[in-house]
């Protein structure tokens, strides 16, 4: 007989930004550009980096998963009924980041300067707290 899975405690379902309305997305969203964009900060030039600027070390791989991840963030903007038009910009942001990092050490810089997730986290913010504005949270 198997023993039923029970999650840890402090993390129960209620905690996990898993459902399909805007504050979860908005959390989920938050959680993956912070994920992506601003993990740990580089001593020295003490600029924030993330799972973006990782990946990117790995030559091609890493770039096209980092791409992929990017792509997710549209895809819930998609599912949020952004315009065509938004969502086309966005993925072009994601595009020309994937691009940049098949160049070496030129991709690497750009991950460090030009962050698409954190643009497209903005657009999307912004949707949500116009056609959402229940979901926004005061930070304090």
């Amino acid at each position: 007989m198997a023993r039923p899975i029970t999650m840890p405690p402090g993390l129960a379902a209620a905690n996990l930004p898993l459902g399909r309305d805007p504050a979860s997305v908005r959390r989920r969203l938050i959680a993956m550009e912070q994920l992506l964009e601003g993990l740990f900060v580089i001593p020295g030039i003490n600029r924030r980096v993330g799972l973006d600027f990782v990946l990117g070390l790995i030559p091609v791989a890493g770039d096209a998963l980092a791409a992929a991840l990017g792509g997710w963030l549209v895809w819930e903007a998609r599912n949020l009924g952004m315009s065509k038009a938004s969502l086309l910009r966005m993925t072009g942001r994601v595009g020309f980041d994937a691009l940049l990092g098949l160049v070496p050490f030129v991709g690497d810089a750009a991950d460090l300067y030009y962050r698409s997730n954190t643009r497209n986290l903005k657009r999307i913010l912004r949707h949500l707290d116009k056609h959402h504005p229940a979901t926004v949270t005061v930070e304090g």
